[in-house]
């Protein structure tokens, strides 16, 4: 209470000093002391409000007075890391004023990220993601590298959050790349984050890869708080290969220090990993505790993911098997909330759980169990209530997932059953009259045969390939080329080689079963696409399918 206060106090100062009314004293001691001299003061004494107050006052009320705007933000920085998690949106919100009189559009920028932030932290992932674009539509004006690859680094958090995982990967491996020279902790953070989503898209072998690395980086630069995560993140990994035992110990020697500090979201995985790989060897017994941890943190802090929504299923089975009706309907109840949590803060994602306990099965047993302890007084019309909206809401889902995945099936059995091109050879085509494209005959059949030369030759799969380059190499311009393809092929240039990449990947996939264990990015660059959502689109509007779902119905 005492560090809440204190930390209100500064809040209200700062409102003075904006409001003109500068009489706010700061001790005799320090009124003369430097920004460096303060700053090193707040640092020393960070774990400590009460101790850190008199220097983030003074620091706040020199910045204040001498209009130093960009002293002013960092003074609110370092007030809202100190502050409860509850009121640090007000310090944001006054680290964005204080940017706006700057003008400065790196330190608007930087402001407005911390706020996303800030958002982020209390899960609040709509309303940091909007921060997050407003941040980046500062930092863009500028050159300032850092701030860049920090705003991207964040929307790819959120991309992680949303199951959007190979677009996280390309922004992850960006900013990876980037601070592998400028900042420590944040390169180890994209290893840790590169390795976990590898594990979410089933490479599980460059996960441990990138673990290990992981750890020996950490160990190289010096920085040994990133060992327990990449320890976590590999017991994890080896639960998906099977590894129980291994995953027990790896992840049970992690805890500790995410304990420590205070990730109980990290906490939570690592108990219903560790439980889940007891079930798995049949004991049962032993992995109920750490069920139990993951139910008290959901109660507790209000924390839930998709993968720890199965949890409940299993507890719900368990007491089912020991004819326990109690714990069976406080688990189920327990479960409609995680639902509808989930539904409120990730509607993207929320199509993506997998419900191995489908929700028509849960209501029957909900209404057989409440009838029997009606006479206890369970009955519960509201929660009746919940059961049937959510009931009727899985069903819409579970519609649409059967009939999108039936119209993809029907794309890949046509896709399948054609030659080794979707597309009829060009020569073959019908040919209309020169005159309609108003270039002479010979002409066109010259860059007609040329062009199958430079497919049949695979020039296509050389990285931004552009009309001019392509004219070049077919000794003709880029006009009669264009209108050559536009007529013959009924494409556009850039669909037109588009086709052709992914033609060449979809025979790749059919013929070479090494290439389906392949990354999306290790797809894109096979075909010479610049990225890796280029590729992504280009494979789904060549084939109206994904390309994860392509590979996954060739591997069966």
């Amino acid at each position: 209470m005492k560090q809440f206060l204190i930390l209100l106090s500064l809040l209200y100062i700062s409102n003075c000093m904006f409001s003109q009314k500068t009489s706010i004293k700061v001790p005799d001691s320090l009124k003369n002391k430097s920004y460096n001299y303060l700053d090193d003061k707040m640092y020393s004494f960070r774990k400590d409000s009460s101790k850190a107050a008199p220097y983030l006052n003074t620091y706040l009320y020199k910045a204040l007075k001498e209009k130093n705007w960009e002293e002013v933000v960092y003074a609110y920085q370092n007030i809202l890391h100190q502050s409860p998690e509850k009121i640090r949106i007000i310090y944001a919100d006054s680290m964005v004023y204080a940017a706006k009189k700057s003008t400065d559009n790196a330190l608007i920028g930087s402001a407005y990220l911390s706020k996303g932030i800030v958002y982020y932290g209390q899960k609040k992932y709509e309303s940091a993601f909007d921060n997050y674009i407003t941040a980046n539509s500062y930092i863009s004006l500028t050159d300032d590298q850092y701030q860049h690859n920090k705003v991207k680094y964040h929307m790819a958090q959120v991309k992680y959050l949303l199951g959007f995982y190979d677009e996280a990967i390309s922004l992850f491996q960006d900013c990876l790349e980037y601070y592998i020279k400028e900042d420590t902790r944040a390169y180890l953070n994209c290893l840790h984050s590169l390795g976990v989503l590898n594990n979410k898209i089933g490479n599980y072998g460059l996960c441990s890869e990138i673990n290990k690395k992981g750890i020996s980086e950490s160990e190289r630069l010096k920085n040994l708080e990133m060992i327990p995560y990449f320890k976590h993140s590999e017991g994890i990994n080896l639960y998906f290969k099977k590894n129980y035992g291994t995953a027990i110990a790896d992840i049970e020697s992690s805890l500790d220090s995410i304990r420590e500090n205070k990730d109980f979201a990290n906490e939570a995985v690592g108990n219903f990993y560790i439980g889940k790989s007891y079930w798995a060897l049949n004991k049962k017994e032993k992995a109920l505790p750490y069920f139990l941890k993951v139910d008290k943190t959901f109660t507790e802090k209000n924390y839930m993911r998709p993968d720890l929504r199965e949890v409940y299923e299993l507890l719900i089975n368990y007491y089912k098997s020991k004819n326990d009706q109690k714990s069976q309907l406080l688990y189920i109840d327990q479960l409609l909330k995680a639902d509808s949590l989930l539904n409120e803060t990730n509607k993207y994602l929320i199509t993506k759980i997998h419900k191995q306990y489908d929700t028509k099965e849960l209501l029957v047993e909900r209404e057989k169990i409440h009838k029997q302890l009606k006479r206890e007084k369970y009955y519960d019309v509201i929660l009746i209530t919940i059961v049937l909206m959510l009931f009727t809401f899985s069903v819409f889902l579970t519609y649409r997932y059967h009939k999108n995945k039936k119209f993809y099936k029907k794309k890949f059995d046509e896709v399948m059953q054609s030659p080794a091109s979707l597309d009829k050879p060009i020569l073959k085509l019908k040919k209309e009259k020169a005159e309609i494209l108003d270039i002479p005959e010979e002409t066109i059949a010259f860059v007609l045969k040329e062009l199958e030369k430079f497919e049949s030759e695979k020039k296509f799969l050389a990285k931004d390939v552009r009309l001019t380059t392509v004219a070049g190499m077919l000794h003709t311009n880029s006009k009669y080329l264009y209108k050559i393809i536009s007529h013959y092929k009924n494409k556009r240039f850039i669909e037109y080689i588009n086709d052709l990449k992914i033609d060449f990947i979809i025979n790749l996939l059919k013929e070479n079963k090494m290439a389906r264990n392949y990354t999306n990015t290790a797809l894109a660059l096979e075909a010479g696409f610049s990225s890796t959502q280029q590729f992504v689109n280009a494979f789904k509007a060549r084939t109206e399918m994904p390309v994860n779902f392509f590979i996954a119905e060739i591997n069966k």
